[in-house]
């Protein structure tokens, strides 16, 4: 992966970044940029992760989704370990250029979620009460789609599959 901090349009004035035809994004202090990834055919939401202008780069570059992981410190491609590629079909960029949408077509058993599931949204808290200790949540799905213990931690899958 390149050394290079990818070179963006600089973010000029207020009209420019809001209604303007260049991209230039707007990374917090920490250097990241908010990407939600969601289903290319039904548009369901399935993850929502970050992105430093590396991956952003990497991102429109390949055509394949790359991250910024906050808790393990490292770019990292999406699928790099459980085989779970995530082809870019249309990325899109909000209003004031600081955060990506990205619609995706998931590889293997169509889960995003390291957890099995499909979408990495896939527990529901109930509303009409305070929160409290107690409050529980429900799973909104039909369940896990693989089992991470199966997945994770075998070698990782370094060929991107063909879709």
């Amino acid at each position: 992966m390149p050394d290079t901090v990818p070179s963006f349009a600089p973010r000029g004035d207020k009209a420019a970044i809001e209604e303007g035809d260049r991209l230039a994004p707007k990374f917090d202090a920490d250097g990241l940029i908010t990407a939600v990834a969601v289903d290319a055919h039904d548009g369901a939401v399935l993850m929502l992760a970050h992105m430093d202008a590396q991956a952003l780069a990497l991102t429109i570059e390949t055509g394949f989704a790359h991250y910024y992981s906050r808790s393990r410190r490292r770019l990292w491609k999406k699928g790099e370990e459980s085989g779970h590629f995530q082809k870019v079909v249309e990325l899109s960029i909000d209003c004031d250029q600081d955060a990506v949408l990205m619609r995706v077509e998931m590889a293997g058993p169509g889960a995003a979620c390291h957890t099995g599931h499909r979408s990495c949204f896939f527990r529901s808290v109930p509303l009409g009460a305070p929160p409290s200790p107690e409050l529980q949540l429900t799973v909104n799905d039909g369940g896990k789609l693989f089992d991470p213990s199966q997945v994770y931690g075998a070698a990782k899958k370094t060929d991107t599959p063909r879709f």
